[in-house]
């Protein structure tokens, strides 16, 4: 087998890609319909920012518990319950739609119980990858599900922007693709029931005593390395990867485009979001310095993506966007993972996704209100600007803090080089 699909050798983790695939492909059905169901109710901006904003705050309030959580109990039973917490709400948002009865509220309530079940289910999904495949090929199997994430980004706006276009493009039509949502998470709960215990290999279960989140964040203030990593996660998910919204006002009020148009630019996207996944999924142990390059390179690209003319220039961009960002993600994501002590690893992963994913709500509302102030092209040039400044002022302040000189060389392959000031220092962007 390609050693860039060598984790699907691995009979467990096959079974497990195989129910993860179909329920992506729902996921980003959902997102798509969701946006447009705001959309038609409201005709706001701000209001799809809020939404967004909603769905991802479960993971900042939630999250240092769920990695307790995950860290304490059988991963493959917590990853049970939260397909559950998940199906059930977008279940009754796809009924109240198809009914004709849902209002914005609905949306917004709805949005935040279902990134409850996401809070929870996250670290604990993340966390079990390496329990199926082990430390050898974990990097690989995290490429893997990016890719897997972002095969069903490619497919699932297409399907779903169709489905919406094909129903009539209202309310209803957007009801029945979230339905269609909550029927894929049974895909999953089918395939957890698939695995074969006697081939996984349990991380060792967390005391159960009193201060398991301040242990958590305590261990990650004393890695430096995993702080940077956290940083640029932080300015990237804060502020750049609000794609959802970006592109949903960038389509419908820059380029007066429709639904079907507006689910083309996430497949778009998607392409090199996969790219980006594949090529991390070959790299046995990514670095930080890669995790950074990538992430000032999206800041440019976004910027660049904000700037462009027309539709089929945007849409031309789209994919390097996607390869950027996915490539930080998936090295960031693979790069937490191995350098994290095995009983810290639920917790750990919980503060990483609590960043990335919990920065939204910060970012969301606040994207949302400058593409209604100042038009949908600010979002994408201000979300990059950001981005790209934070991650260089993160990197100058955990560089000094490690007394390492980081200089970037400017030939045919680009690469930092790291001298330690000190005997003992390790250069973080080196790990």
């Amino acid at each position: 087998m390609s050693p860039m699909f060598r984790a699907l050798a691995i009979r467990n983790y096959r079974v497990y890609a195989a129910g993860a695939l179909v329920s992506n492909v729902g996921t980003w059905m959902q997102r798509v319909a969701q946006d447009w169901l705001i959309l038609e109710l409201t005709q706001s901006g701000t209001a799809l920012g809020i939404t967004t904003g909603l769905q991802m705050l479960p993971a900042l309030l939630f999250s240092p518990i769920a990695g307790v959580v995950a860290d304490r109990f059988p991963k493959r039973t917590v990853l049970r319950v939260t397909q559950l917490a998940m199906a059930l709400p977008a279940a009754f948002l796809g009924v109240l739609a198809i009914t004709g009865v849902v209002e914005a509220w609905h949306v917004y309530a709805l949005a935040f119980v279902f990134g409850v079940g996401t809070a929870f289910d996250a670290p604990a999904r993340q966390s079990f990858v390496v329990e199926m495949v082990g430390q050898d090929d974990l990097a690989n199997a995290v490429g893997l599900n990016s890719a897997s994430f972002n095969s069903g980004r490619m497919i699932g706006p297409a399907v779903a922007g169709l489905m919406i276009a094909a129903l009539g493009s209202g309310v209803a039509a957007t009801g029945w693709v979230i339905v269609i949502n909550a029927a894929s998470y049974l895909a999953v709960f089918a395939s957890l029931n698939l695995l074969d215990s006697r081939r996984l290999r349990p991380a060792p279960v967390a005391d159960r005593g009193p201060g398991a989140v301040r242990d958590g964040i305590r261990y990650v203030r004393s890695r430096p390395d995993l702080m940077l990593i956290l940083a640029t996660v932080f300015f990237v998910g804060t502020f750049g990867m609000n794609f959802q919204l970006t592109s949903a006002l960038m389509a419908t009020q820059v380029f007066d485009k429709g639904a079907s148009a507006y689910g083309l630019l996430g497949s778009i996207m998607a392409v090199g979001s996969l790219g980006g996944a594949l090529l991390a999924a070959r790299r046995t142990r990514p670095r930080q310095r890669l995790v950074v390059g990538a992430g000032l390179l999206f800041g440019v690209v976004e910027i660049a993506a904000g700037l462009m003319p027309n539709y089929v220039t945007f849409a031309l961009v789209l994919p390097l966007l996607g390869l950027t960002a996915l490539t930080m993600v998936t090295s960031a994501n693979a790069t937490i993972q191995l350098n994290t002590d095995p009983q810290m690893r639920g917790r750990v992963s919980a503060l990483y996704l609590m960043i990335f994913l919990g920065g939204t709500p910060l970012g969301a509302p606040f994207i949302g209100w400058i593409g209604q102030m100042y038009g949908a092209r600010w979002t994408l040039i201000l979300g990059g600007a950001i981005s790209f400044i934070g991650i260089l002022a993160a990197t100058a302040l955990f560089t000094r803090t490690q007394r390492i000189v980081v200089r970037p060389h400017f030939g045919r392959h680009p690469s930092w080089s790291v001298r330690d000031r000190a005997p003992d220092t390790h250069g973080i962007l080196d790990r």
